[in-house]
């Protein structure tokens, strides 16, 4: 048997009962819900049916062993829901695979096992306090890392006051763990830059290639695996960056547009660069010929395997560090490299829109705050040139 009982102006109490219990007293599920529609309340007969088919899809909860009352639900419970119900519907398949991964790495060992309605903000602080490198139990995790899992957990909790699964949210009165000041970031100077082709010389022509973009061109990684020989124009000398490819859940990687409408972008290359290009575009062709194992049908991706798929998105990384590694480079991050190549347009007198148009921000900020220091620097050299002229004149008076 079920019914429904008005509650209040909107609020309505469905229940389904379950049988008897030993006692012979019948035993019931109830869930609460809120109409927030004022049109469905403004009818009676639209509102009895949006309320009988939430009562039906209640009722086949219960007898199919779904339901799981507040009183009775673990966080453990819940992210399976959440997960889901929301996530896979909801975020972007690179965001769901980390929230999945802070889920899995920083929240659950932790709070996992608690009902979600005991849940308070003083379990959210000393879990975000108390977050610790597997590998090093002594050394904390970044603050970004804390920053992440403090969203991913407002993320979840959000969802269950939504779903009206508990009344407060122990997130909401949490202050976000504070960022600490942007890292100075790592960069080869011109004199660096060359020794570094210099110790590529005798490295697979598609690695250099892979280096030359990233410096040349300011990519990031995801969108040199991205980059398709249909989206280079040797004859006008550009690179149109429509796609990237990077890790989505379990490490799976996927095919996707750039991360804002800014990074969809076309980016000039130094003429010595197309030349290079060109080299390496005949050197793809003859390598696809001489290939046996060569499958992929749909794409001609710039740097591949030998049969014509993709790199996996952890590759170029791998590679890189081994071969610093090995040639005795000074190590910086791949990702580094880009910025690398911010820096020299900055040391060349380029406008800092300029740079962020082919870095492909989405905020002239972001470039502002990330290589601030160095455009300081630029600045006063400016200033420093024009001293002479001031000198000068302050000498004519």
């Amino acid at each position: 048997m079920a019914s429904i009982q008005k509650r209040g102006g909107n609020s309505f109490l469905l229940v389904v009962e379950t049988g008897y219990d030993a006692k012979g007293k019948r035993k019931k599920r109830t869930k609460t819900i809120r109409v927030e529609d004022k049109s469905l309340l403004k009818t009676t007969k639209k509102l009895r049916d949006y309320l009988e088919s939430e009562l039906h899809k209640f009722r086949i909860e219960v007898e199919a062993g779904e339901y799981i009352a507040p009183e009775k639900m673990t966080l453990n419970n819940f992210v399976v829901d959440w997960e889901e119900k929301y996530a896979v519907k909801e975020l972007a398949e690179t965001t769901l695979s980390n929230y999945l991964s802070h889920i899995k790495n920083h929240i659950l060992p932790v709070i996992g096992y608690m009902r979600i309605d005991q849940i308070k903000p003083m379990h959210i602080i000393n879990l975000l306090d108390d977050m610790k490198r597997k590998n090093d139990s002594e050394k904390a995790l970044s603050e970004r890392t804390k920053q992440d899992t403090y969203l991913v957990l407002r993320n979840i909790f959000e969802r269950a006051i939504e779903w009206e699964v508990i009344k407060s949210n122990p997130v909401k009165n949490v202050k976000k763990p504070k960022a600490l000041e942007d890292r100075e970031v790592k960069v080869y100077d011109e004199d660096e830059v060359e020794s570094l082709f210099v110790a590529a010389e005798n490295e697979p022509f598609h690695w250099r290639m892979f280096l030359t973009l990233a410096l040349a061109a300011g990519l990031r990684r995801s969108e040199c695996l991205g980059l398709e020989w249909s989206k280079v124009d040797l004859n006008k000398g550009t690179i149109d960056i429509t796609q990237v490819i990077t890790k989505g859940r379990n490490g799976r990687p996927i095919i996707k547009g750039p991360k804002s409408k800014n990074s969809k972008r076309i980016i000039s290359l130094p003429s010595s660069v197309v030349e290079e290009m060109k080299v390496f575009h005949l050197h793809w062709k003859k390598e696809k010929m001489r290939s046996e194992k060569w499958t992929e049908e749909d794409y001609n991706w710039v740097f591949c395997n030998i049969d014509g798929t993709h790199y996996y998105p952890d590759t170029p990384t791998t590679w890189w560090k081994r071969f610093s590694e090995r040639v005795n480079v000074r190590y910086i991050t791949l990702h580094d490299l880009r910025h690398t190549s911010a820096t020299l347009l900055i040391n060349q007198g380029v406008h800092a829109k300029i740079i962020s148009e082919r870095l492909g921000h989405s905020d002239i900020r972001i470039t502002m705050n990330t290589y601030g220091h160095v455009l300081r620097k630029a600045d006063q050299e400016a200033a420093n040139k024009l001293d002479s002229l001031f000198a000068y004149k302050s000498k004519a008076k």
